[in-house]
């Protein structure tokens, strides 16, 4: 299935796009916001895949610093998550996305949590977090060894080309920021009264159960989780059967309801 591509202005930077499946004058979308060190080509079959179950459109793009969107040379600020989120809405008007679920991994679960919009009907999210935890601290102090001593450069840079090294060491040097250590969002929960669903492995080596835990104790509406053994940091390309399904099946659920958000 092939998608489009194109892109689009939002924050005041060009942002790289892709459109797979139904427009959005024709069925609700699915919006995926990737991870870390994700982008547009880091998702690989995935958002064609949930087409073909779920029959919504799939809007992904690369945020700022990734992918072939503009450069953002690091530093980046500490807050850069709560600026991503800022700007959802501006990529939905750009994208003319209407109803949609939010679909999050990782560093893009948290600034989905963050994200205002009434089109917003739903929430899934893969890995997130709400609060520093340790382990996570370690994983990505390993991951700088890996990029400066393995070939994780070379394989990051399939998806990022001249922005490997932004991307990167932007969100490298943000969460090993000993003033890192505070950030917390928690307090973002409370405005959430959509359904929620978050999918988290059991092996992740970038967080652990107690931030499912505190998402379920902070959010104001309905709530479900989807605990995979064995699963580490990216359930949608370890166990993308079982991913899918529970994504499709709470997506179905979302835009039938049409909860309000505030």
């Amino acid at each position: 299935m092939s998608a489009d591509r194109f892109t689009i202005e939002a924050g005041g930077h060009h942002l790289e796009c892709a459109w797979h499946g139904p427009h959005p004058e024709r069925a609700p979308t699915i919006v995926l916001l990737h991870e870390g060190l994700g982008s547009v080509a880091a998702w690989r079959t995935f958002p064609a895949e949930l087409v073909r179950a779920a029959g919504c459109g799939v809007f992904v793009y690369s945020r700022w610093g990734y992918g072939d969107s503009d450069p953002r040379p690091a530093p980046w600020p500490l807050d850069y998550m709560e600026a991503e989120a800022a700007i959802v809405p501006a990529v939905l008007d750009a994208a003319r996305v209407k109803d949609c679920v939010l679909v999050g991994h990782s560093d893009g679960g948290s600034i989905a949590i963050m994200a205002r919009d009434p089109r917003v009907r739903g929430l899934a999210l893969l890995a997130p977090h709400v609060f520093v935890e340790d382990v996570s601290v370690a994983s990505i102090a390993k991951a700088k060894d890996a990029f400066r001593h393995t070939d994780l450069r070379k394989r990051l840079g399939k998806f990022h080309g001249q922005n490997v090294d932004h991307a990167f060491w932007g969100w490298n040097r943000a969460w090993l920021d000993p003033a890192f250590k505070s950030w917390n969002i928690e307090s973002h929960l409370a405005a959430i009264t959509v359904p929620t669903l978050v999918i988290q492995g059991d092996a992740d080596p970038y967080g652990t159960l107690a931030q499912v835990d505190a998402i379920e104790r902070g959010v104001r509406g309905p709530f479900e989780r989807l605990v995979l053994a064995g699963v580490g940091h990216a359930p949608w390309r370890e166990q993308p059967e079982p991913t899918i399904s529970a994504i499709n099946a709470h997506a179905r659920v979302c835009l039938v309801t049409r909860g309000a958000r505030t």
